[in-house]
């Protein structure tokens, strides 16, 4: 993303301490939104949550997107959400030492957003139909389909990624694919299993509210998903990066034989840290 070198010299402490800032943001801003559209006498409230959700979605969206590509979101990649983290370091895009840091301040982050947002708008906040952001599932739902609902959002998103990580080209639109792709789970899965796929996003909320319904699988849900998704794109790329065969070897008119070339799978992403050399390496890093 353009990041200068004295930024990927940037301290590994001080990009956590980003993270930290940007959950704080973003979770505060998480609940002020939630807050002007779904409490009652608010003078932008929005009665029915199915209406209410898709809005929701749209500036969850911008919001992100805005974060990571705001100064702290370029210097620390913008993560704001631990199974994100997880999934970079799993599609080996993100040092693996520096996901703990990186977790804890996002965890940090969502309870200091959240209770900046209550001291910020008092009372308000606390109402039943607010309840500090927390997520909460439909009626109808069963908690293993909560699970697999936030399992799968996160997969989806973590392929999105790995599309954009092996694709050096498309590399400046992934901030907004991000904020597209989150914004279209809150939108689609909101009404139904409570579209968080993101366990700093409930983490901070869920302890303000005490709202515990289905709280595991908001918290470990995601995770999976990261794995999953991790899993499913190391298998593309594999797929992807055929081997030789005959008829790559046989000579071209010039005489010489054919050469094929896989693309690289490690372009420098946009939503990692910026390199500062000790990232762990793509096994079939290839140059033309």
């Amino acid at each position: 993303m353009g990041i200068v070198s004295s930024l990927a010299r940037r301290p590994p402490l001080a990009r956590a301490v980003d993270e930290f800032v940007l959950t704080t943001i973003l979770l505060f801003l998480a609940v002020t939104v939630v807050r002007w559209l779904r409490a009652p006498g608010s003078a932008l409230y929005i009665t029915d949550l199915d209406v209410a959700l898709p809005v929701i979605g749209v500036l969850s969206g911008i919001i992100l997107t805005g974060l990571i590509l705001s100064p702290p979101g370029r210097r620390s990649g913008g993560h704001a959400n631990p199974a994100v983290t997880i999934a970079l370091w799993l599609m080996n895009a993100f040092p693996g030492r520096r996901v703990l840091p990186y977790v804890l301040a996002q965890l940090t982050g969502s309870a200091a957003g959240t209770g900046l947002a209550r001291l910020a708008w008092g009372r308000a906040v606390s109402l039943p139909s607010v309840a500090h952001a927390a997520i909460r599932p439909a009626p109808t739902w069963q908690p293993a389909s909560v699970f697999l609902a936030e399992a799968g959002g996160m997969a989806a998103l973590t392929l999105v990624i790995g599309f954009f990580l092996t694709h050096p080209g498309l590399i400046r639109l992934l901030p907004c694919a991000v904020g597209l792709s989150v914004g279209l789970v809150i939108a689609l899965f909101g009404p139904r299993s409570g579209g968080s796929v993101n366990p700093a996003r409930q983490f901070g909320p869920a302890a303000f509210s005490g709202e515990t319904t289905d709280l595991a699988a908001y918290l470990v849900a995601p995770i999976l998903g990261a794995v999953l998704g991790a899993a499913v794109h190391h298998l593309s790329v594999r797929l992807n990066t055929r081997a030789p065969t005959a008829a790559d070897t046989r000579t071209s008119h010039g005489g010489g034989p054919a050469v094929a070339v896989s693309p690289s799978t490690s372009p420098p992403p946009p939503l990692p840290e910026p390199s500062d050399g000790n990232t762990r390496p793509s096994p079939r890093r290839e140059r033309a």
